[in-house]
């Protein structure tokens, strides 16, 4: 995908996640994609997950900048917290994490990007112009998002023995994290996954 998609694509993914996942007085608001004509996705309701989600997705489009077409990835971490006794005066939180979310991201620079130094138009070895390959591209990423937000739902709704018993009435019911990628984090792999305790296969390849 290119810098400019990284954005929807990661507010789809990342809010249908979570209203599937929140299991609490939620106050569902449909959202129309940006970026994407046929793809709509649900809000839960949680004001503070929604600017977490855009304070995390800023922080890892910065991170794509200073990092061209290198591969990233983001992870949304479900997890409950228990005392764990260390010594006979202390004792350490301990987060004991029952379902991982993980996306990963090919982020490209476009072509007309590459070839601005050019005052004609790009050409591909195919004849195409480099917008009707990006227009292209774009429909592909489209459908692969469809995808992997149906295969979303289809887990949610097959997968819900490992989920802990729910223990008050917030919008999100469990505690929760966003991780992006720092400046020592090394390259990932090149595809949509879903990486969960036990293991499930891969959501989009």
């Amino acid at each position: 995908m290119e810098p400019q998609q990284v954005r929807e694509v990661l507010r789809c993914i990342l809010h249908t996640i979570m209203f599937n996942r929140a299991l609490g007085l939620v106050r569902p608001r449909d959202i129309d994609s940006e970026l994407f004509e046929k793809i709509t996705y649900v809000q839960c309701g949680d004001a503070t997950y929604e600017k977490l989600v855009e304070e995390k997705i800023d922080h890892l489009i910065a991170w794509v900048e200073k990092h061209p077409n290198k591969k990233s990835q983001v992870c949304l971490s479900f997890y409950e917290t228990r005392n764990k006794h260390v010594a006979w005066f202390s004792n350490k939180v301990e987060r004991l994490y029952w379902e991982q979310w993980w996306i990963y991201l090919n982020v490209i620079q476009p072509t007309h990007m590459r070839s601005r130094a050019s005052h004609e138009r790009p050409i591909d070895s195919s004849g195409e112009s480099a917008e009707e390959e990006r227009s292209k591209r774009h429909a592909i990423l489209e459908a692969e998002l469809r995808d992997v937000l149906l295969q979303i739902l289809q887990f949610v709704n097959e997968k819900k023995d490992h989920i802990p018993a729910v223990g008050n009435t917030d919008v999100v019911s469990f505690p929760y994290e966003i991780a992006i990628p720092s400046s020592s984090d090394s390259s990932f792999g090149d595809m949509f996954k879903r990486m969960l305790q036990t293991g499930p296969p891969t959501m989009l390849s």
